[in-house]
């Protein structure tokens, strides 16, 4: 079908997006992933690039059930066009996770829309006005009529027509007439296991530019000063190298400077040349530690996290005074919280975080008693206490609502975590009820402000933030938000999260994101990635990436810790640490490979320095 906006058909280099499904691979790429919309680039029409590495990009909300349960969807034969203002739509055919029919959708057809094909918003499903299951759909716009053109299939084959005015108004559909499917462009050579729907031009800068952002970043040059001026050796030491990847953001980079040929006692212009290098943490760091977390604190670091070594039962804590030395041979680990049935304290020792709160030291964490069911709890480090010794930590508290009570009764709370945005102070944490039950509700992710000075009070009613309604969240039979953590910047909150089965090679990591000054009780402030920012598909040899926190390194780098495994089967959980990365539009990477963050043959660098005495 022939696109008549004339704005988009202007003599400028074209370039080609296909939209796809993919087939499902028992094992590497399961149906919850495969039904869902791909998309792959074409700068010359005949080549094309899977983006975001082959994995979903648009994924279709589940819905909720009367009894509170998910009813997780998929989707099939997407299609992709422009919309009456130049932006994009897509309507493809929504149908239930395991690739049936969904009655739920009997007659529509699903709609997202999106501006720049990187954020898209789920509008709804279009009622088509006929009871029949619809199997195939088009969607133009008609510059000359002004009105959306809507012809499909349904599964009998028989053709039908639409036609809407304004395509957001979801029960505005004429009532159907018999149609004539069109044909439309598709691609000769797709992705791996693609099931190909249509290809729409776009314009060449635009969909180079999109490549960029679904595609992991590259580094593409090293910049060092061309002159540096200096009296010493440790003024030189100090002059870092800027590296800059293949969408024009940067990064900073120490350098080692060889200033052997230097005679500072003695003025001049000398050539040198340095070594840029960055630390690299090899996977797996710690073998059966999930869900790890970072801190320095007094000018040391520790490590802390679920120890699936011991059943996941007691916190135990490493000192360094390096982050590689919390994983060196020879580190020592010290137990600061051990089962005690006294109190309470038998099993599922989970998710443990350091927090800095007040300026006091606390750690987050859940923990059970005899009978199974996790409980968000807060321990605080005594005055003038060591992190390494049970006697310095006060009794943990369990979280209690505004009134006292404990924060649920009938259900589990963990994986909470703190943050303070504009002063306000703020508890996040996964809640889920009649888990392992045919009304099992999944975890769901909760907001809170708090007390600084009583960080285990709440302040506020819960808000829910998440639910698990997309298939990355829903993978494995596991229904999953939990592990969420914060970054804060100067205009920004960021939440990771993750979901999936978090013992599985699929588990992977979700982004929610608000302005800071926005109110972040309220979920309409929050916009939530549609696919994952990190998955098995995002570094070579992890799989499973997931339940992350953030720390500083000594250079003020952002890093992440998360776990992963080391194969598709069910292996040991492990520690994993890389660099996170703002792209150009201020964005978070979490997949910057330490190849990619730092290409070898640009490490080799030269300066002039001059010596004034």
């Amino acid at each position: 079908m022939k696109n008549k906006n004339v704005k988009n058909n202007m003599q400028f280099p074209k370039g080609k997006i296909l939209v796809y499904t993919r087939k499902p691979v028992s094992g590497l790429y399961s149906a919850h992933l495969a039904y869902r919309v791909h998309m792959a680039y074409s700068s010359d029409g005949n080549t094309y690039k899977a983006l975001n590495q082959n994995y979903g990009i648009v994924f279709a909300s589940s819905t909720i059930s009367q009894d509170n349960t998910i009813n997780e969807k998929g989707l099939k034969n997407p299609y992709l066009f422009y919309t009456a203002d130049g932006k994009f739509g897509i309507v493809a055919v929504r149908i239930n996770a395991d690739g049936s029919d969904d009655g739920e959708s009997k007659g529509k057809v699903l709609l997202w829309l999106s501006d720049d094909l990187y954020y898209f918003k789920e509008i709804g499903l279009i009622n088509l006005h006929v009871d029949a299951y619809a199997n195939e759909i088009v969607c133009e716009y008609d510059y000359i009529n002004k009105q959306y053109m809507l012809i499909w299939k349904d599964n009998d084959g028989r053709c039908f027509q639409n036609t809407m005015a304004d395509i957001t108004d979801l029960d505005s559909a004429s009532d159907p007439k018999p149609g004539n499917m069109p044909a439309y462009e598709t691609a000769l050579n797709a992705p791996k296991g693609a099931v190909k729907g249509n290809v729409l031009e776009v314009d060449a800068r635009f969909g180079d530019d999109l490549l960029i952002k679904w595609s992991p970043l590259v580094n593409t040059e090293i910049k060092v000063p061309d002159c540096i001026r200096a009296e010493s050796k440790e003024q030189i030491d100090e002059v870092t190298a800027t590296a800059v990847y293949n969408d024009g953001s940067a990064a900073v980079k120490q350098v080692i400077w060889d200033t052997e040929s230097i005679d500072f006692s003695k003025a001049g212009i000398y050539e040198i040349s340095g070594t840029v290098v960055q630390e690299v943490y090899p996977f797996p760091l710690a073998v059966g530690y999930a869900d790890p977390n970072i801190i320095q604190w007094h000018g040391k670091y520790y490590f802390i996290a679920t120890n699936d070594n011991t059943d996941d039962i007691g916190l135990y804590v490493r000192e360094s005074d390096t982050i590689m030395g919390l994983f060196s041979d020879g580190y020592k680990e010290y137990v600061i919280l051990d089962r005690n049935e006294e109190k309470g304290f038998v099993q599922t020792f989970w998710a443990p975080e350091f927090h800095v709160i007040g300026d006091e030291l606390y750690i987050l964490f859940a923990v059970g008693g005899k009978i199974w069911g996790p409980q968000s709890h807060v321990m605080k480090l005594k005055k003038n206490g060591s992190i390494i010794d049970p006697d310095s930590w006060e009794e943990p508290i369990r979280v209690m609502k505004m009134d006292g009570t404990y924060l649920t009764t009938e259900g589990i709370t963990l994986d909470m975590t703190y943050f303070e945005a504009y002063d306000k102070a703020y508890l996040v944490w996964s809640y889920r009820k009649h888990i392992g039950t045919p009304r099992d509700t999944g975890s769901m992710l909760y907001i809170a402000t708090t007390d600084k000075k009583e960080p285990w009070r709440l302040t506020s009613d819960p808000v829910l933030l998440s639910r698990p309604l997309y298939g990355w969240e829903n993978n494995e039979h596991t229904v999953n938000n939990e592990g969420p953590y914060p970054i804060v910047t100067e205009d920004k909150v960021y939440i990771t999260y993750s979901g999936g089965a978090a013992g599985g090679y699929s588990y992977v990591l979700g982004l929610l994101t608000a302005d800071k000054s926005a109110d972040l009780l309220d979920p309409g402030s929050w916009v939530k990635s549609n696919a994952p920012v990190l998955s098995y598909y995002s570094i070579e040899g992890e799989y499973g990436p997931g339940h992350n926190t953030f720390f500083k390194d000594k250079y003020g780098n952002l890093m992440i810790a998360y776990h992963a495994q080391e194969t598709t089967e069910r292996s040991p959980r492990c520690t994993a640490i890389r660099r996170v990365h703002f792209d150009k539009y201020g964005i978070p990477r979490f997949d910057m490979s330490a190849e990619r963050d730092l290409r070898h043959d640009l490490t080799c660098v030269k300066t002039r320095v001059e010596i004034a005495k």
